[in-house]
């Protein structure tokens, strides 16, 4: 399975389709960095643990383009596909998930599109994160071209539990039997769990600190 790239017209807008998303890629990382040393200089402490960003393969893209009965071409994957670009934030605590998507909301170039909140509402399988889709712009030498990237803000426990979630989703296709499926659930909670409790014991860490320096 392959993108139509037949005329050297095509694989040159290829090139540069991949070139734009990596710049968007580049300049919300640049973002997120500048945004954590900021929350580092004036609150002593980093919200974002560390940061993962891709490129989604070329025949993920027409996997998924077919699944959704388009036609394999360069502009129906601009068009349709929005997580071409990607970038997982990961967090120690949930409060610093929200704290991160209002600081990336509060900059003026970049538009939020959607969000897919899976920490309120966990999907059926038990996975927790959340996910904005938006814009940035890249600058071209004769152009501006506003770039959508998918940007997944989560805790250390919810990337843990989607990470073999994912390496099992495709070890079965899809069809893991039932008792792994219970038993992937049943770690979710307990990762919920987890992580409610982390945040719990920070709160209580902070609040005797300040108690001491009073």
């Amino acid at each position: 399975m392959e993108l139509k790239v037949e005329r050297d017209s095509d694989v040159d807008n290829w090139k540069e389709v991949i070139l734009i998303y990596n710049s968007a890629l580049k300049q919300i990382s640049t973002k997120l960095e500048i945004l954590n040393d900021e929350f580092q200089h004036v609150h002593q402490y980093n919200p974002i643990e560390h940061i993962k960003s891709r490129i989604k393969t070329s025949e993920s893209i027409v996997k998924k383009l077919k699944r959704n009965g388009y036609e394999s071409t360069i502009e129906n994957m601009v068009k349709y596909v929005n997580d071409i670009a990607g970038i997982r934030v990961i967090c120690s605590f949930t409060s610093d998930i929200y704290e991160i998507a209002e600081m990336i909301r509060d900059q003026s170039d970049i538009k939020v599109i959607s969000v897919k909140d899976y920490i309120v509402s966990p999907k059926a399988s038990g996975y927790r994160s959340y996910h904005m889709l938006v814009t940035v712009p890249v600058y071209l030498s004769d152009r501006i071209v506003d770039t959508k990237v998918e940007i997944q803000i989560r805790t250390v426990g919810m990337d843990f539990w989607a990470s073999l979630e994912h390496k099992i989703h495709y070890k079965f296709e899809g069809n893991a039997p039932d008792h792994i499926r219970d038993e992937l659930i049943e770690c979710a909670r307990m990762s919920s769990q987890l992580d409610e409790r982390m945040l719990s014991l920070n709160r209580e860490v902070h609040i005797s600190s300040e108690g001491r320096q009073a």
